[in-house]
């Protein structure tokens, strides 16, 4: 078994120590693949990851082993690889890791990190989103292709809010949408938006689409899970490799690919071709920052209207004025 394995992108050599650890036993990748993955897609996992506070998702015995997740810098982080702190809803604080180069990437792929949870804030300002994320969740009886409906209706819900929307598989069975925006608003004002748009959604199909934040409502439908907003909410970022046995990956899309593509297309094997091949397909994606007044002034309206307020928090999240009761409805009736 090699030793280690030496990778060097831009101006750094990165170390990777057991390369040919078997990551994932169904397809006979190593850690020396998980992070050669990284190299090729570098430019990509760097343009979802620059300057974001990083949670590090670490298998360090592979996706059949034990897994955490590191949301404070590891102790021996190079000086080279700067760092933000955030705030948790507890009051908290946290510094966590933020990539400015390649090299993190890969770096990060050594301690057996296989997914990256960033922030949707950047390290300059920790208190103001840049990004509204919409993740579509197929519940049970459910699966990618309804999330795809939901996704190509939920492009018309944010065009009618001026509000530019990027897709990406989950590299599970759904779909994320990502809006860049002016970090302007605080976190509960973009939940408030991201809840606006979902319930818009939810209107427009509500056979197939719900915002039911309990389990027991929702049915056979598609979640829209506004909470994915909440403060220390992360999603996966574009180009993660996911941890389940096929090695998929978190795959940028074009709207017009939405509709035919499907997630095992994207995995740590094709996913280097592709991008070989056409590079990043979200690479514009910092220069459209969108504005929310439009779904803000949405759900004011929701609210004046039609008495639709706030929506609950998750569970580990302090309470909030103004919040819904954190009850389960068959416990409440009870």
């Amino acid at each position: 078994m090699a030793e280690a394995l030496e990778l060097t992108v831009g101006e750094r050599t990165v170390r990777v120590s057991n390369p040919d650890k078997v990551y994932f036993p169904q397809r006979g990748f190593t850690k020396g693949d998980v992070a050669r993955y990284y190299l090729s897609v570098g430019d990509g996992a760097l343009r979802a990851l620059r300057d974001r506070p990083t949670t590090l998702q670490r298998f360090p015995e592979g996706v059949e082993g034990e897994f955490f997740f590191q949301k404070r810098a590891p102790k021996n982080l190079p000086e080279w690889i700067p760092t933000g702190r955030i705030a948790f809803p507890s009051g908290r604080h946290a510094d966590e890791m933020c990539p400015t180069e390649p090299g993190a990437v890969l770096w990060a792929a050594n301690l057996g990190c296989l997914t990256f949870h960033p922030w949707p804030v950047r390290r300059g300002d920790t208190e103001h989103p840049d990004e509204l994320r919409i993740d579509l969740d197929p519940q049970p009886g459910t699966a990618y292709a309804e999330a795809v409906r939901a996704a190509l209706e939920l492009r018309n819900v944010l065009e009618g809010l001026g509000l530019t929307g990027w897709p990406k598989t989950s590299g599970g069975r759904g779909m994320h949408v990502f809006v860049p925006i002016a970090p302007e608003w605080t976190f509960p004002q973009v939940r408030r938006s991201a809840i606006a748009v979902a319930r818009e959604l939810e209107r427009r199909d509500p056979e197939r689409i719900t915002t039911a934040w309990w389990k027991e409502e929702r049915g056979t439908k598609i979640f829209v899970d506004y909470n994915q907003t909440a403060r220390d909410r992360t999603i996966a970022s574009a180009y993660s490799v996911r941890p389940f046995g096929h090695a998929p990956v978190s795959a940028p899309l074009r709207w017009e690919e939405v509709p035919d593509a499907v997630p095992e297309d994207f995995d740590l094997a094709t996913m280097p071709t592709r991008f070989a091949e056409i590079g990043d397909v979200h690479a514009g994606m910092d220069e459209q920052a969108s504005r929310l007044e439009a779904a803000l002034e949405l759900a004011a309206r929701d609210e004046r209207d039609h008495g639709l307020g706030d929506l609950p928090y998750p569970p580990e999240h302090p309470k909030v004025k103004g919040e819904p009761k954190r009850v389960q409805p068959s416990r409440a009736k009870k």
